[in-house]
């Protein structure tokens, strides 16, 4: 439920010497482990922003927590897991408009390592189900919408605009886009075989206890905002 007693969770399985592992399936769709493999390759060279968006209509299932918990969670760790970087600073706002005890909307911004801007819309009012991460960078834009499991790249343009009025609107020219063609593993099988190959003593990507926790740090840190009202420090 907070901070202190996930990271209890984390001490009695270590002192226990016990594998635990977190479930922060996102880490397992295709599209953004092409993502990550893509933006360590350097594809699109220095990273500036990471924006998402995942909104949907309200889920019966849920009621202990609001969507900071339940579903942005998953934004900020895949967040950091695709940039390889971690959460310095935490904005937000929220907001109750379905009359349950717990928030519904929230907006954040943060600011990651390396000066990477992160910017995460969630809600549980919107008719349209959306699951999208866009990933900017020196050399255009990766979209992965993991619904689908599509990973998109936008290029920046190598030819410039010659009409004045336009090119005078836009920061970079618009190249090319390519729709990636890769093999869609289902994100649920994926993770149950990597917790698998991690009890067999093999090699895994298994999300671990202590990224959990880190999440957990960076969404207290959304929520303490909002009610403050103020930019919230994570410690390093």
């Amino acid at each position: 439920t907070d901070f202190a007693s996930a990271e209890r969770v984390v001490l009695a399985f270590e002192a226990a010497s016990v594998l635990g592992a977190v479930g922060h399936i996102e880490r397992y769709n295709p599209a953004l482990q092409q993502a990550r493999a893509r933006l360590e390759n350097g594809d699109l060279g220095e990273i500036y922003q990471v924006a998402t968006r995942r909104q949907g209509p309200f889920p019966d299932r849920i009621s202990d927590v609001g969507v900071i918990k339940d579903l942005c969670t998953h934004d900020i760790d895949s967040t950091a897991w695709v940039t390889q970087q971690p959460y310095r600073t935490i904005a937000a706002q929220t907001a109750h408009r379905s009359g349950r005890d717990h928030e519904d909307l929230v907006a954040v911004t943060g600011l990651l390592g390396n000066e990477i801007v992160a910017n995460h819309l969630v809600n549980w009012l919107s008719p349209l189900k959306e699951r999208v991460t866009v990933i900017t960078g020196e050399r255009g834009a990766f979209v992965a919408d993991t619904v689908n499991a599509d990973l998109t790249f936008y290029a920046n343009g190598l030819v410039a605009t010659r009409w004045d009025a336009i090119a005078r609107f836009r920061g970079v020219s618009e190249g090319d886009v390519i729709r990636f063609a890769f093999p869609k593993k289902e994100p649920l099988l994926s993770e149950h075989e990597a917790f698998r190959e991690a009890v067999l003593g093999n090699s895994s990507r298994i999300v671990s206890l202590r990224e959990g926790l880190k999440t957990v740090q960076v969404a207290e840190a959304v929520t303490d905002s909002a009610n403050l009202g103020q930019t919230v420090e994570l410690q390093r």
